[in-house]
């Protein structure tokens, strides 16, 4: 997924100089990428119900020297992208979609990704489908996708000839064959998630003090993870309560405990506060609801989830 990104900022024209909109709230590849084509990242606040990149936000960002906007679909959750690609066109400016938590995710009734220029993708471990490691891109501009053959393996239109700035980054034929194979259980495993998300909902939608995760009209979740909000936590209370969970053998997590715009080598990037991304980041936590969560994991976990966000 991380190549996949590095490879999509460079196909896409960002050059040295350029500043590429971008949430602070999310894996640090996002912005890592970024950085290593030369460009500097600028981050803006997220929604607070759905934690994606506020397009309100992202207008207010553009200047001259904007280069491109990369919307994260973050948990799984597709980023709203109409609004966000009407303000792509009318600065002529690429969109970079991070998918590489949404395999099988849809937004306005489409697969996530075509609203993007580039959409990227992750076949890490803990992915919906995997590869063990590596990742994919889906464009349907022809001028791009050649541009990304060409980074992919060195730069070479022909063997041993460079004509661009390239790298290795071709997958291996059997990290591909076994990605064909997992491709093909996808499904299978994307309405397994669902029930359990569905199920995990029904047992928490009566603790008021817990924000849910939603799924607004025309959208469907990936529920690579499924994504807990307590309203009046602070940091402590949320770490508290994600400890005893998992003393009790849960597999909660918080991600992202550190937005990255706060993370010690970013701060040189701009020292504006974002809000939202820093409230949210004190008080979610994800809980398990992979294929291999049994229905009966499932009541275990909502009953201790109620439990515990009840007693604070």
């Amino acid at each position: 997924g991380t190549a996949a990104l590095h490879m999509a900022v460079a196909a896409v024209g960002v050059k040295q100089g350029d500043e590429v909109i971008l949430p602070s709230f999310t894996f640090v590849a996002t912005a890592e990428t970024v950085v290593l084509a030369g460009a500097k990242p600028v981050f803006v606040d997220i929604d607070p119900e759905t934690y994606n990149i506020s397009p309100e936000a992202v207008n207010r960002a553009v200047t001259k020297k904007t280069g491109a906007i990369v919307a994260v679909d973050l948990y799984g959750s597709p980023a709203d992208l109409k609004p966000i690609r009407e303000i792509a066109d009318k600065h002529g400016l690429k969109v970079i979609e991070d998918a590489a938590q949404a395999h099988g995710a849809v937004y306005d009734n489409r697969p996530v990704g075509a609203y993007a220029d580039v959409a990227c993708w992750s076949f890490y471990a803990s992915k919906n489908m995997t590869t063990g490691e590596g990742g994919m891109i889906t464009t349907d501009d022809d001028e791009i996708a050649e541009k990304l053959r060409l980074i992919r393996s060195h730069g070479e239109k022909e063997k041993y000839k460079s004509i661009l700035l390239g790298h290795n980054y071709r997958m291996p034929e059997i990290e591909a064959a076994i990605g064909i194979v997992q491709l093909k259980k996808l499904p299978k495993f994307l309405e397994k998630r669902r029930k359990n998300a569905e199920r995990l909902t029904a047992k928490l939608r009566p603790l008021k003090n817990l924000q849910l995760p939603l799924e607004p009209k025309g959208c469907r979740n990936s529920w690579y993870l499924y994504t807990v909000r307590v309203k009046d936590a602070d940091r402590k209370k949320r770490d508290t309560i994600v400890e005893r969970l998992k003393k009790e053998g849960i597999g909660a997590e918080v991600y992202y405990p550190w937005p990255i715009h706060l993370m010690p080598y970013y701060r040189k990037f701009g020292k504006g506060r974002l809000p939202e991304t820093e409230k949210a980041s004190e008080q979610v936590f994800s809980l398990p609801v992979h294929p291999g969560v049994t229905v009966e994991q499932i009541d275990f976990i909502g009953e201790a989830v109620s439990r515990l966000v009840g007693r604070g």
